[in-house]
């Protein structure tokens, strides 16, 4: 596609919105279509799939012993890891994490973490010396817009599909036993993005209003309302009014999505 069509597209999509309209027919704070498929990968401890219109995620969980930190010896581990596959977009190369993936994996991981979603302390085997290290990998498989509402969505529901095999400590070792137990989560934080385009806020950008947008803006949300993370992202700003604005919008729209989603 050239330049130019290109050019008259991204300001077709900013004279809707300045309208309060946009060119796939969903008002502005309208999500895509949502899709959630759990417990697709047998080899992980929890996985799932989600579709946000056509952008398509997929994350993994794995469990394993580790050293807790220094700071939180009492606590075990989450690390979340994102990856941006080749095949995805055009604009995804291969090699070692982009600031795009690591912005996207620390997003993800703030969530989880400021939520308190997982007790952490439950999975203290032996302060200072060994706990379970929860690790969720990402895959984003299509992009279409909006990775960081579609990775939180698949994170949160492959932690939700996720079993911890049962196990007992005998003489500092631990030994895995048969069986397997639901990793338990306190909460269900959705992650809600908005972009700014001609002054107004659009929930769930895809991919061309992305490339259209002045500035982002991520408010993640728990169970109760509470706002446990914000992320901002892009050169333009948002005033406090706007900011006020999309943290009530946030938590209607992940009340909605929780709700869909039975969670």
């Amino acid at each position: 596609m050239s330049s130019v069509i290109v050019g008259l597209k991204r300001k077709q999509i900013a004279q809707l919105i300045a309208k309060g309209k946009r060119l796939d027919g969903r008002g502005l704070t309208d999500y895509r279509e949502i899709k959630v498929e759990q417990g697709i990968i047998e080899r992980a401890e929890g996985s799932a799939r989600v579709l946000l219109g056509k952008t398509e995620v997929l994350a993994g969980t794995k469990i394993e012993v580790g050293k807790p930190f220094p700071d939180t010896p009492n606590e075990g581990v989450l690390t979340v890891n994102a990856e941006l596959v080749p095949l995805a977009s055009p604009n995804f190369e291969p090699g070692p994490p982009n600031e795009n993936s690591i912005e996207l994996a620390r997003v993800v991981d703030r969530g989880i973490r400021e939520s308190k979603t997982i007790d952490f302390k439950k999975l203290c085997i032996k302060p200072g010396k060994k706990v379970f290290v929860v690790f969720v990998d990402v895959y984003v498989l299509n992009h279409d817009g909006n990775l960081i509402d579609a990775s939180a969505l698949a994170a949160l529901a492959a932690l939700l599909n996720t079993k911890m095999s049962n196990y007992e400590i005998e003489e500092d070792e631990v030994k895995i036993k048969p069986g397997y137990t639901p990793l338990t989560l306190t909460k269900h934080p959705i992650a809600v993005t908005f972009a700014k385009i001609n002054d107004k806020l659009v929930v769930d950008p895809w991919l061309e209003e992305e490339q259209t947008m002045d500035t982002r803006l991520t408010i993640t949300v728990d169970d109760e309302g509470n706002i446990c993370a914000m992320q901002k992202g892009g050169t333009g700003y948002f005033t406090p009014k706007q900011v006020l604005e999309a943290a009530k919008i946030a938590g209607e729209k992940a009340g909605e999505i929780r709700k869909k989603l039975n969670w």
